[in-house]
C-alpha cells in the first residue's frame, strides 16, 4: 500500500501518522491558569505526544497542540504565553488512566489534578510545583511558539531550566555519571487511537567509533 497526503484530509492524515510514528513520548504539562493564587486547583494538567527534545545547548523540548474542538486556544497554550512556565512530567505506565483522565476538556480554570486526584509538591528551584506521582519533571520556561498551517497548529518551544530525578530511578553502577534505569522509570508510551504501551527489556548496542 502507497498512499499520497494529499489525498488525504487532516485529521486522516493525524491518524495515519500517530498509528505509525509509534512509540511517542507523553509530555504530562502543568500549566497555571491563575499565578495570584498558587493553589492546586489553579493548576491545568494536559497530556501531548507530540512531544521531543529539540537541542541540548540551549536545552530546549518542544509540545505541538491543535485547537480545542470549539476552535478555541487549549488552556496550555493560554497559560504558558500568560505566565511563560510550564512542568513538563514523563508519567509511569501505571499512570495511563490518569492520563488518559486529564486529557479530558473541561472550563477554563477547571483543574484536571481535583478531577484525577492528584497532589503537587514544591519544585525546588522552580516556582511552579511538580507532580508528587512523578519520578521525572522539567521545569521549564518559554523560548518560542510558531504557528504552522491553517488551523494552526501551535508549537511551543521551552527552555529546561530544572529538572528533578527521583533517586529511586537512578542506576547506581557508574557513580561517575548520572544514569536513569529505563526499567525502573517504566515510561508511558503513546500509540495510535486509544492504545497506550510501556517499555520492554532494555537492550544495548555498542555505536561504531
Amino acid at each position: 500500500m502507497q498512499l499520497n497526503f494529499s489525498d488525504y484530509s487532516s485529521s486522516e492524515r493525524y491518524h495515519l501518522m500517530t498509528q505509525t510514528i509509534v512509540p511517542r513520548p507523553i509530555a504530562w504539562v502543568l500549566t497555571e491558569s491563575d499565578n495570584d493564587n498558587h493553589q492546586e486547583n489553579n493548576y491545568n494538567l494536559a497530556p501531548f505526544s507530540y512531544f521531543t527534545a529539540i537541542s541540548s545547548d540551549p536545552a530546549i523540548l518542544m509540545i505541538s497542540l491543535t485547537k480545542k474542538p470549539d476552535g478555541g486556544d487549549k488552556d496550555t497554550l493560554i497559560n504558558i504565553l500568560k505566565n511563560k512556565k510550564m512542568v513538563i512530567h514523563i508519567a509511569s505506565d501505571n499512570q495511563g488512566k490518569l492520563v488518559t483522565k486529564t486529557a479530558a476538556t473541561l472550563a477554563y480554570g477547571e483543574s484536571e489534578l481535583t478531577e484525577a486526584g492528584l497532589t503537587t509538591t514544591a519544585f525546588d528551584g522552580f516556582s511552579l510545583p511538580r507532580l508528587s506521582q512523578c519520578d521525572v519533571a522539567y521545569g521549564c520556561e518559554l523560548y518560542e511558539v510558531k504557528e504552522i498551517g491553517d488551523l494552526p497548529q501551535s508549537l511551543i518551544f521551552v527552555e529546561v531550566k530544572q529538572l528533578y530525578i527521583n533517586d529511586s530511578i537512578l542506576n547506581t553502577e557508574n557513580p561517575d555519571r548520572i544514569n536513569i534505569a529505563a526499567d525502573k522509570l517504566k515510561p508511558l508510551a503513546r500509540l495510535g487511537g486509544g492504545e497506550y504501551a510501556s517499555i520492554t527489556d532494555p537492550f544495548s548496542f555498542k555505536r561504531p567509533d
